[in-house]
């Protein structure tokens, strides 16, 4: 597999130079100054690409380009929204990056409760907290009927919570589960909004009457509208898992298990209809087994995220060393290093250490915490080469 890393741009405080000291090989960026929905011009794209070029590391993968709300809940601007899309795509064909992640979870990506939740060694990993959660839902968001999304025992644990929550710590919950983790990310929320919960509301207002089978046939849509030109520059789509793999706020999601993979890649049966096999995300869902998943999908994989989890039947889970967890990382790399040989592959999610906490580093995404998981995934894909070896 390619070792590569997630970068943020030139005002990345983690440099290129510093990438190539500790072993990267690709890039794994994208063209975060244009807003949603527009061209990337060829210009821009060269640029970057050069300016990577520059300091012997290669563009491997684009993460992302981001797929519009419009496109997603099918609104009438669809059909330009995916147009633009084209020529996007048509502009990093002819630059010649290949590989594109993208997602279709409706309004949020990634989702979390606590961003430095504390281990006993003094590092600290993201959280989630179906409690905090659901807190957030009912009782910050108010969401119409959220209650019925949760059982009787999380709601009175839920109220419980609601006389002893601070006004700070709901303040926080609202910057983490909607500021933090989505403004660098999708751009829908940014900091400085003045009143990002109400933003929000506005977000989901049009998925009302959206459910599983037509977030389903809107992805279908989007793709056979690409596929023709993906065909023609040899681009890579690789969808990117529900995080979590299970419904929120109302949303349906459609990236969460085996059957939801299967049909997405029978919905449009073309190779470069593929998969970002996220490890991390799958395995915070008990109905998934991650390596099982892995062997089945692994011939339309077209990048991975290492990471792993400790999922619980409470429904919190925490991102796990990428020694442990559930997602059973040895195994992983076992089954793609023979199935995928050089496949792109990054550390997803790091620890909090050594001083991260200060740096500004986009959450999840810490320096050190990220290059000693590297240092992990590098011994385990040397002792999965050596089996290889032994054993021809």
């Amino acid at each position: 597999m390619e070792k590569t890393w997630r970068w943020f741009g030139k005002n990345d405080k983690i440099t290129l130079p510093m990438l190539r000291q500790i072993g990267v090989e690709g890039i794994v960026t994208a063209l975060h100054e244009i807003p949603n929905g527009e061209v990337w011009p060829l210009e821009a794209i060269l640029n970057q690409k050069t300016y990577i070029d520059t300091y012997g590391l290669r563009w491997s993968v684009v993460e992302s380009l981001p797929v519009s709300e419009a496109i997603k809940y099918g609104g009438a601007e669809r059909d330009n929204l995916i147009e633009n899309y084209k020529k996007s795509l048509i502009n990093l064909g002819k630059a010649g990056v290949k590989t594109v992640c993208y997602n279709f979870m409706p309004v949020i990506d990634w989702i979390r409760t606590d961003l430095e939740h504390l281990w006993e060694d003094g590092t600290s990993s993201l959280y989630f907290d179906k409690i905090r959660f659901a807190y957030f839902d009912c009782l910050i968001l108010q969401r119409a009927e959220a209650e019925k999304d949760y059982t009787v025992n999380e709601l009175k644990q839920m109220y419980e919570l609601d006389k002893v929550i601070t006004d700070a710590e709901k303040e926080e919950l609202v910057d983490t589960i909607i500021i933090k983790t989505q403004g660098f990310v999708n751009g829908n929320i940014k900091n400085g909004d003045k009143n990002p919960v109400d933003t929000f509301h506005h977000l989901l207002a049009p998925y009302k009457g959206i459910d599983r089978d037509a977030l389903r046939e809107n992805l279908r849509y989007f793709l056979q509208a690409i596929m023709p030109v993906c065909d023609e520059y040899g681009i890579n789509m690789c969808i990117h898992p529900d995080d979590p793999p299970f419904p929120v706020l109302g949303l349906p999601r459609i990236v969460t298990s085996e059957e939801d993979i299967a049909w997405i890649l029978h919905a449009v049966n073309n190779p470069h209809n593929g998969l970002t096999f996220c490890a991390g995300s799958l395995s915070a869902g008990l109905h998934n087994n991650v390596p099982a998943l892995a062997r089945m999908f692994a011939h339309r994989t077209h990048f991975v995220h290492l990471r792993s989890t400790n999922a619980f039947p409470n429904g919190n889970f925490i991102e796990a060393s990428h020694l442990g967890g559930r997602a059973h990382i040895i195994e992983l790399i076992r089954i793609f290093e023979k199935e995928r040989p050089g496949v792109p592959m990054r550390v997803d999610h790091g620890r909090m250490m050594l001083g991260d906490t200060d740096k500004g580093y986009n959450p999840g995404y810490s320096f050190h915490g990220r290059m000693m998981a590297l240092a992990q995934i590098e011994g385990m894909m040397a002792v999965v080469n050596d089996e290889s070896k032994l054993e021809s």
